[in-house]
């Protein structure tokens, strides 16, 4: 019973605390917030923060979603895209209901900023070259890249996009991130793929996975990351792109 005791107490102090037990760091939120907090910032060159669609309280697929992650600073704005049964390009995360924001609504009021990217968050992989032709037609195409693309729908990306950039969504194996192997096989499923990228859950990130992708000349996009105690984990990890639901939050935070 004394040495059942005495491990329950050397365990919470471990919890509490914060110290490494053979080779692994334990520590409650509190400490993990500090530790990350207090750590330097040492970004990729090129680094930008995206609006994830329905940022700042706004409606997702929305013309507002879209005016607020500019007017908070976003370097891109992200939104949905679905198709209706006419083939109609729509802002939308599910089969439309019919009263959907339009892409070309959507390319047409961006096209009135400067500078501002457009994540396209490819929703259906199907006619895609009816996004191409708006982009050209509100002169963006140089601005617009795919995210939401898995591995099935690469050569339907490269036959109707080609000149797209795209970030290849994928799910990383918690259970495996952490090992090397693992890790150099998912920079070989996105080379193979000819994307720029990985996209995928802040959950599944580390530290390693993103100096691994860097390595290799791939860069590395987190999503949704919405808590300030989660904006600062990310940012220690150094990604290319943070996406979120609050770009103002994030930019405060980079402006400290």
């Amino acid at each position: 019973m004394k040495l059942k005791k005495y491990i329950i107490i050397v365990v919470a102090l471990i919890l509490v605390s914060g110290v490494t037990v053979g080779g692994v760091a334990f520590m409650n939120d509190k400490k993990e917030q500090e530790f990350y907090e207090n750590q330097p910032l040492n970004l990729p060159v090129g680094f930008t923060y995206t609006a994830h669609t329905g940022c700042c309280g706004t409606a997702d697929n929305s013309l507002e979603s879209i005016k607020s992650g500019i007017e908070n600073g976003a370097d891109i704005v992200e939104f949905d895209l679905y198709f209706t049964e006419n083939g109609t390009a729509v802002l939308s995360h599910d089969k439309p209901q019919g009263d959907e924001v339009t892409l070309d609504e959507a390319f047409k009021l961006i096209s009135t900023y400067e500078d501002v990217k457009v994540n396209v968050d490819v929703k259906v992989c199907k006619t895609l070259y009816i996004v191409w032709e708006f982009a050209e037609k509100y002169n963006i195409s140089n601005r617009i890249f795919f995210t939401g693309i898995k591995l099935e729908d690469v050569e339907t990306v490269k036959k109707e996009c080609p000149d797209v950039p795209y970030y290849l969504n994928y799910d990383v194996l918690k259970e495996r991130k952490q090992t090397e192997e693992y890790l150099n096989e998912l920079v070989e499923i996105v080379e193979k793929c000819g994307a720029v990228g990985i996209n995928f859950n802040k959950d599944s990130a580390t530290k390693d996975l993103v100096d691994t992708f860097h390595k290799n000349n791939l860069l590395v996009s987190i999503w949704t990351v919405n808590e300030e105690k989660d904006m600062y984990k990310i940012l220690y990890f150094a990604p290319d792109n943070i996406t979120t639901r609050n770009p103002d939050a994030l930019r405060e935070l980079l402006s400290d």
